[in-house]
């Protein structure tokens, strides 16, 4: 699939990893290096525009190393790049550790994966159907 993009940083674009990568690492496009205090959220540009096709959108999602190593994440995880948004696409990072976190510039800091979507429409009844599983919410599955 080809995916329209506007580079306005000065990183080079994303591409996979991998023949088999499902996501594309977005990197950090800024002028200084940005320090994440423990706790502290920041929308961080990659300057990157993208124009996706109808019946897709673009998730941002946090790296596992960064997660693992740094306590580094994407706050809203994950995030959507919906198909009609012209804007930068930004990467909320939020420091979970307890020690700061300097984000460089083109610093890996998040992955982008592009997926098909559906939307759905929703049709009001008087009752649903039943299931096995009925009304059981949060950790019910698997217990007896």
């Amino acid at each position: 699939m080809k995916i329209e993009v506007l580079n306005k940083g000065h990183q080079p674009l994303p591409q996979y990893a991998t023949e088999q990568s499902a996501g594309m690492d977005l990197r950090a496009n800024i002028d200084a290096p940005i320090t994440l205090q423990p706790m502290e959220r920041r929308l961080i540009p990659t300057g990157l525009h993208i124009a996706l096709p109808a019946g897709y959108e673009a998730q941002v999602r946090p790296r596992s190393g960064l997660a693992l190593k740094k306590g580094i994440t994407v706050l809203n995880s994950p995030g959507t790049i919906d198909a009609d948004y012209r804007g930068e696409v930004g990467v909320l990072l939020i420091n979970l550790s307890q020690e700061p976190f300097v984000v460089n510039d083109g610093e890996r800091i998040a992955q982008m994966v592009i997926a098909r979507h559906e939307q759905g429409e929703f049709v009001e009844v008087e009752m649903l159907s039943e299931t096995e599983r009925g009304e059981g919410g949060y950790g019910h599955t698997g217990v007896k």
